[in-house]
């Protein structure tokens, strides 16, 4: 699916004045979810939009895929003025990345800003996760955001101090095994990068959005979570949009190899 405002040129043309940077993000299924809300957000503020998703996770969840999701988010960025591309990937595969990266770039140009909130997440502690699982997990979470940062500083070619890496990730291990885990390396693998990649002037952040319920939680764990946050909500899609949004713009450059906790105060 791909939505693009002028269908005589690149919809990212780079060296123009007029050019919207282009933004990849990651984890993009639903129209409901973090991923979708970060991409209205950065198309609000300017920024044009690559993004990934991969029906057949969604499938295995118990909320399951959204048919026409894709659809509708493409046409909610469009109508902040951004053009859009949407990418089914499936991040387990390590020849993922580089695919993903070169359709970009063919359809839209050069990337600025990596934006990485894909993720695999399936509930299991330690005496009960199977190998396969875990592997996958770690596929999906560590190695993917490995690979996905590699090909953004290779293939880098911006303005020095505008490029912008930001992964989400979580700390919740106890009865959720690989998801944590593979999310602590994630986290390691994203702060490198704002040291392996300061000759290009590129920043790398972690954000941990705390409990954000995107229609996969139990009352009970609703209750929970509320319970536990200060402020005595849950937190939102938007929440965490807005501040990878500062992280992205220019006032946010100074920010750099943070693991940013923004869940409210949750204990």
């Amino acid at each position: 699916m791909t939505t693009n405002t002028d269908h005589d040129q690149p919809a990212h043309r780079p060296g123009s004045p007029a050019d919207r940077p282009l933004a990849l993000i990651t984890g993009v299924g639903r129209t409901v979810g973090i991923g979708a809300g970060i991409a209205r957000r950065l198309a609000a503020s300017g920024w044009d939009i690559a993004f990934t998703y991969w029906t057949p996770y969604d499938d295995r969840m118990s909320w399951g895929s959204e048919p026409g999701a894709t659809e509708l988010i493409s046409q909610s960025l469009a109508a902040h003025g951004a053009s859009t591309v949407a990418i089914e990937a499936d991040l387990a595969d390590p020849d993922a990345p580089a695919r993903v990266f070169d359709q970009v770039e063919q359809r839209m140009g050069g990337v600025t800003a990596l934006v990485m909130s894909h993720c695999e997440s399936v509930d299991s502690g330690l005496l009960d996760t199977t190998v396969e699982s875990f592997d996958r997990h770690f596929a999906v979470n560590a190695r993917a955001t490995w690979l996905l940062i590699r090909q953004f500083g290779r293939r880098f070619a911006a303005e020095r101090g505008t490029g912008r890496i930001v992964s989400l990730t979580s700390d919740h291990t106890v009865g959720n095994l690989p998801y944590g885990a593979s999310k602590g390396a994630l986290d390691r693998i994203t702060l490198a990068a704002a040291h392996e990649l300061s000759h290009l002037g590129v920043t790398a952040n972690a954000i941990n959005p705390g409990p954000v319920d995107t229609g996969w939680m139990p009352e009970e764990v609703r209750e929970h979570c509320v319970r536990r946050t200060p402020l005595g909500r849950l937190g939102t899609p938007q929440d965490t949009a807005h501040l990878v949004d500062f992280l992205c713009s220019r006032e946010g450059g100074w920010i750099n190899g943070q693991l940013l906790m923004s869940n409210g105060g949750l204990a």
